[in-house]
């Protein structure tokens, strides 16, 4: 089955200039913008060392201070990449020109209030800003909504997360120090992609909690259940701690409608950070065999050309939404607000 998996690129595209130079910058950005002839101005990072290195890997300026890239990219009418910590979010933001145009790195600060003040300075220098929310932009997702367009399938049902597989945590050092872990850095993409299909939830049930396995890490593994009324199943069931070998380990979302169904094999998460191909399995509507969807690029690094391009050409009114803005990545951030709050009650008590 063929079907549509890209985003359209800016008609005119404008330069980009990068905050920041962490590991997501090396392994997504830099390679998702070589791939779309995106043109990168340069990057600043409070580690001169760590920015000059990645400069030097990808040939590009590595700024001095962060008033230079910013009176470089004013000249340029550059877009702003913010690659930050989300503590450090707020801080940059307030220091970037009036409207601006401004991608920021998920998630939205490191908790609701954190989200409330990023939103609120957002308005009050008139940014156009959205935040980095790429698994929607991924070709898989793309392909998906879709083949929903085409009436292959219609009215979910039933939408399942499933992961059993075993992550690396090691890679991640600077996870340690956080309080919040799983939900916060890793399936708040799935609740937001959840979110992208259904809409924000009216309740959620949650629980996130550690392994014994990997005892420095607040939390590695999380249920979850979110509440769209008497019809709608919509569940999460995260397992980054299996240890039993990649025979049975899994990485699925499952999408089961009134109309047809697709199964979304998350490749990328299958001996990370090398991967497996990503796979997209529909059975459309009105039909009962499986057709596998044709499609290039993965999670990594084709998702972040998406999420770029759709900032710009809304820029340039091209795109008549912002799918990631800060006003809608607020609503992610109160959903994974309200996992935590669920997972420290304590469900309800016999």
């Amino acid at each position: 089955m063929k079907l549509n998996y890209q985003w359209p690129l800016p008609s005119q595209s404008r330069p980009i200039a990068i905050i920041g130079s962490g590991g997501i910058v090396k392994d997504a950005h830099l390679p998702a913008y070589q791939k779309a002839e995106f043109e990168v101005l340069g990057v600043f990072d409070i580690n001169p060392e760590q920015s000059a290195k990645i400069a030097n890997s990808w040939s590009l300026k590595a700024f001095e201070s962060l008033d230079s890239l910013i009176s470089s990219a004013q000249s340029q009418n550059a877009v702003f990449d913010l690659a930050l910590p989300p503590s450090a979010v707020a801080d940059v933001l307030e220091q970037l020109p009036e409207q601006s145009t401004v991608l920021i790195q998920k998630p939205m600060g490191s908790d609701l209030e954190e989200a409330k003040l990023i939103k609120a300075i957002c308005e009050r220098k008139k940014l156009t800003a959205a935040v980095n929310f790429q698994l929607r932009f991924s070709p898989m997702m793309l392909a998906l909504k879709d083949a929903m367009s085409k009436g292959h399938l219609e009215r979910i049902l039933d939408l399942e997360v499933h992961l059993n597989l075993e992550t690396p945590w090691e890679l991640f050092p600077f996870l340690k120090k956080m309080e919040r872990v799983e939900i916060a850095v890793h399936s708040i993409h799935y609740l937001d992609l959840i979110r992208s299909f259904l809409g924000t939830p009216k309740s959620v049930w949650a629980q996130t909690l550690a392994h014994p396995s990997t005892p420095d890490f607040a939390q590695t593994r999380t249920s979850a259940i979110l509440n769209y009324g008497p019809e709608i199943r919509c569940v999460l069931s995260i397992n980054h701690n299996y240890t039993k070998g990649p025979k049975l380990q899994s990485a699925q979302i499952r999408f089961d409608c009134q109309q047809g169904a697709a199964v979304v094999k998350l490749g990328l998460l299958l001996d990370y950070p090398r991967g497996e191909p990503d796979e997209v399995w529909i059975c459309p509507s009105g039909k009962e065999q499986w057709e596998s969807v044709e499609f290039e690029g993965g999670w990594f690094p084709e998702a972040f050309i998406g999420t770029m391009s759709n900032l710009q050409r809304f820029a340039l009114s091209e795109d008549h939404q912002l799918h990631t803005s800060v006003e809608d990545a607020f609503e992610t951030m109160r959903l994974v607000e309200a996992c935590y709050k669920s997972s420290n009650s304590g469900g309800t008590e016999l």
